[in-house]
Formats: structure tokens, sequence, C-alpha cells
């Protein structure tokens, strides 16, 4: 370990955030925390990482500070708002957000960190709970190569497919990508489910036969057991992932270009998250031809 990266702040502990925060002290790293709740990050402050009551705080102390967060707004706040990150981290530090967040404001949050001597990277993540949970996420990066290259250590103690994409921002329009290819892929599991039900056939059996097949995704390997089983708590909210189809959809028509199979999967999502599903997992869209 670099001895300028010993401090790393973890602000959002969640479903992911948590174990990722883990990962870091397991590496050795001294972890500094900041959520929202105090109460929900007791296990992790029980484990030997530092609590801060504010993000300023813990940007004060830090030489590598993480955002894992729920919206863009939150992300905005964190970084700009009134002794916000920007303001707060000392000079040369590197503000990483894994948040699944707007393009146009990673470009924002580069930019303005740049102008102070600070390194900025938008590195969202993919895996869901169980990536989190195995250090096996993929983070896909935007920013500047030195800035990739300095953290990369970090990132590798959470994931293991780790890709610079591009320029500030290409991180986030990566992540984009790969939120499009689940919505539209979701939609199929659930589907093919719910035919096999109604056929009268046993799902597990089912499942087996065309998981391994041409069929085959992440999606139908790790979330249709969930499905079958009737178990739909969070590896990942369908509030959140109903946000990041609109940051995709708003991206795409800036662009020029349609996406029917993503306007449709959110359509669905945002039927379930009205029957009051949003704090459940994206599997649970499987409930909507309940």
């Amino acid at each position: 370990m670099a001895s300028e990266m010993k401090k790393v702040g973890f602000i959002g502990t969640g479903v992911m955030g948590g174990s990722m925060a883990g990962h870091l002290k397991d590496g050795g790293y001294e972890v500094h925390i900041y959520t929202r709740t105090k109460s929900k990050a007791e296990e992790l402050i029980a484990g030997g990482m530092i609590w801060h009551n504010a993000p300023a705080g813990l940007a004060r102390e830090c030489d590598v500070i993480i955002t894992m967060v729920g919206y863009p707004s939150d992300v905005e706040e964190i970084y700009f708002g009134g002794d916000g990150l920007i303001a707060a981290a000392k000079p040369g530090a590197y503000l990483i957000d894994m948040t699944t967040s707007s393009p146009a404001l990673a470009v924002r949050i580069y930019e303005a960190a740049k102008a102070r001597g600070l390194h900025a990277l938008d590195a969202p993540v993919s895996g869901g709970d169980v990536g989190a949970r195995n250090a096996a996420l993929s983070i896909m990066a935007g920013g500047d190569k030195a800035a990739f290259d300095a953290v990369y250590p970090i990132f590798e103690r959470m994931g293991k497919q780790i890709l610079l994409q591009g320029a500030a921002g290409a991180g986030q329009h990566t992540k984009m990508a790969n939120q499009i290819a689940i919505a539209s892929n979701m939609v199929g599991v659930c589907e093919a489910l719910i035919y096999a039900k109604n056929a009268g056939l046993d799902l597990d059996g089912v499942l087996q036969s065309i998981s391994t097949g041409a069929a085959g995704s992440w999606s139908l390997s790790n979330l249709a057991p969930r499905m079958i089983a009737g178990n739909f708590e969070p590896g990942f909210y369908v509030k959140h992932f109903i946000k990041d189809m609109g940051i995709a959809l708003d991206s795409a028509q800036k662009m020029g270009i349609e996406l029917p199979g993503l306007a449709l999967a959110r359509d669905l999502y945002m039927r379930i998250a009205d029957a009051g599903l949003a704090d459940k997992g994206t599997h649970a869209l499987y409930l909507a031809w309940d």
C-alpha cells in the first residue's frame, strides 16, 4: 500500500457499501465512514472503522474518499453542498464516486476537483450485493489514467473486472449501457418463468436447462432462483433501478436515440413501485405478472 493512500473515507455504507468498506479494512486501510443513519453503521464501527458526523470532517482526514449513495441529487449535495467534498478535501486527495449517477454530473465533479488540485474519478459498479460481498464487482471508471492507476490497488480490494473506460463521465456512460442490458434481460427472465409456470412446468428444472444454454445470463442464474423461492429482498433496490433507467433515457434523448426496450422496462418497474415494492430487489419485477 502506498504511504499516501493509507486513509480511505467511505460515504454510504448500505447494501453494497458496507461490504466494500469491509474489504478495504481487511486490506489494511484505515477506513473512515459516514452515513446518514449512524445506527446502520454500528457493526462497521464495532469492527474498527472510524465514524464521522459529516462528510466534510471525513474529507479533511482522508487521502481517498469514496462515495456510494442513492441518487444524483445526493451526489451533488455531498460534493457541492455547503462544506462539500470539493471544498473540504485536502489538496491532492482522490475523490471516487461509485454511485450510479449522471455522466454530466461526473464531468462537473471532475472539472471542479481539478480546479482545486484534486483527482476525481467516476467509477460505478455492477454485481449487486453478491458481488460486493465477494469482492467481485465489475468497476467501470472514467477520468485521468494517472488517477486511475494510483487508486487501482483500492479498486482491486472490491472488484475483479476493473477498466478505465475513458475520460470523465465514461464510467457512468458504461454503467448506463450495463443497466440498459439488465433491464430488458430482466423482463425476459420474468416472462420466461411466468410462461413456464403457466405451462405447468417445474421452475427449478426449467432454470437448470435454460440457464446453461443461449439464454444464460447473470440475472437468470443469480436472481431467477430468488424469484422462484419468493425471496424479493434487495440486492439492488427497485427505486434505484428506476433512477438509473431515468438517467439512461435522459442521456439517450440528448444523444437523439430511442431505447424502446428500456422505456418498457421502466414502465413495468414503475408499476411495481406504485404497488409498494420500491424497496424490494430488482427481481421483484416478477410480481408484475402475479
